[in-house]
């Protein structure tokens, strides 16, 4: 059994018959465990679950691959008994309910205490208590934002031995196949998942082949979502900008809309291909291959087909004019309006320096951008996620707002770490910050070895 697991989970879970179970008995053949996030209260989950223990029935019963996959339930219930009750209806183990934190702390945050506490020597107690509580959370949130989990239900299939990721959108996997015939679900290539035909919006038709050799935008969006049908707007003046300025490049749209007429009005605005609104089964494994959870969503893929950034719609944004074209992730990123949706996807630097004018952040970006440079390299030679996002940010509304958000001083130059996820902040409030001080920082935190102060 891999340590990963032990280290992860803990050494014993808990079934539904609330007999612990021994981590290091789950099978020396366990190549897959699926975290199930999930709550009993909450009415998608429960309607999940039911299509989750019919998958996993017939999956024990009859697939070669049984013993290969494990699930594990990670709960937000607050409550004992409705976790227990619904804990009885699974046929795998959970984590156990004093554990059970190891999910979204925003679901399970202490609650405050009752209004009629009003004697400020008491308040105070209890503020140091709850303080305190919250802190010991700290390593238990680790799941949840490890795997960057924003909803529930959600299932994500990870490798026993390492915890890298083997499949985000699990739920699809359920959903796509039934039987369990394409175990272990690991990612394809986009040119496999893609192929057939694709349509233009004068409804004559193109091979996908077609999109060899051409950097390529996979562009998740719907009618029926406001925010899509603005970035839409902007999306057709970035394309046209970008095919102008002599780039092989086209974009693919994968519908979320609810009918095929909302599609068909929709897609009549667009100037690019699309997958046939009746073809659900592509656009499902489309979907499953970029773990998608939230629209609009725009993913760049380089000439090989490999990704370049999932961050699509900030960089169209952020670049009207394209100039920075296919949007190679930047080691430091300028806070803005358009790119401060990237703070709740995990830990973020951020250094907060006085500056009015844009080319006075220039000497912040130059000080942390080696830094930077080196966290990309090493976890892309891993084939990791980067697990810290660098931003520089100046003197302007949207900095006032981050700073009251999270309740930081006003000192200039601040240098912090925000987990906008677990609501933890890190703060190294120094006179001078050099090169070598943010390289401690960010090798302290990374080591687990920084004290949070709760958001």
């Amino acid at each position: 059994m891999s340590e990963f697991l032990v280290n992860m989970l803990g050494e014993r879970l808990v079934n539904g018959e609330k007999a612990e179970v021994d981590v290091h008995a789950l099978g020396s053949g366990l190549a897959l465990v699926g975290l199930y996030f999930g709550c009993s209260l909450n009415a998608p989950c429960r309607q999940f679950n039911a299509s989750l223990c019919e998958f996993y029935s017939k999956f024990k019963k009859s697939s070669e691959h049984k013993d290969k996959l494990e699930i594990v339930f990670i709960s937000s219930d607050q409550d004992q008994k409705h976790w227990q009750d619904f804990l009885q209806e699974m046929q795998w183990p959970a984590l156990p309910f004093k554990d059970r934190h190891k999910k979204n702390p925003a679901m399970s945050s202490p609650r405050w205490p009752p209004a009629q506490i009003a004697a400020y020597q008491g308040f105070l107690s209890l503020i140091v208590e709850k303080t305190e509580a919250w802190l010991k959370l700290i390593p238990k949130m680790k799941l949840w934002n490890k795997y960057k989990v924003t909803s529930i239900p959600s299932l994500v299939f990870i490798d026993a031995a390492t915890g890298k990721v083997v499949c985000r959108n699990g739920l699809l996997v359920v959903k796509d196949d039934p039987k369990g015939l394409e175990f272990p679900w690991g990612p394809k290539p986009f040119a496999e998942v893609v192929a057939g035909p694709l349509l233009r919006n004068n409804r004559q038709t193109t091979d996908s082949s077609a999109l060899e050799g051409s950097y390529v935008g996979v562009y998740f969006s719907a009618h029926w979502c406001p925010p899509c049908r603005s970035l839409t707007r902007v999306l057709v003046e970035s394309y046209r900008k970008v095919k102008e300025s002599g780039h092989k490049f086209e974009i693919v749209f994968v519908s979320a809309d609810r009918s095929e007429d909302s599609f068909t009005q929709y897609f009549s605005e667009m100037p690019w291909l699309a997958v046939p609104y009746t073809d659900e089964a592509r656009r499902s494994r489309l979907n499953r291959l970029y773990g998608i959870q939230g629209i609009p969503t725009l993913i760049l893929l380089d000439t090989e087909g490999h990704m370049i950034t999932r961050q699509g719609r900030v960089e169209v944004l952020n670049d009207p004019e394209c100039r920075l074209f296919p949007w190679h992730p930047r080691p430091i990123l300028e806070l803005s309006e358009s790119n401060a949706v990237q703070l709740h996807e995990g830990p973020c630097l951020v250094l907060f320096v006085d500056a009015e004018e844009e080319g006075e952040l220039e000497p912040a970006k130059e000080l942390i951008q080696p830094i930077a440079e080196k966290i990309m390299a090493k976890y892309k030679a891993k084939d990791e996620e980067t697990p810290l996002l660098f931003f520089v940010a100046g003197e302007d509304d949207m900095s006032d707002s981050l700073r009251d958000y999270t309740n930081l001083p006003e000192a200039a130059p601040l240098l912090t770490i925000l987990d906008m996820s677990a609501r933890a902040k890190y703060v190294k409030d120094v006179e001078e910050i050099t090169p070598a001080v943010v390289e401690q920082f960010v090798s302290d935190f990374l080591a687990e070895k920084l004290k949070p102060e709760p958001i």
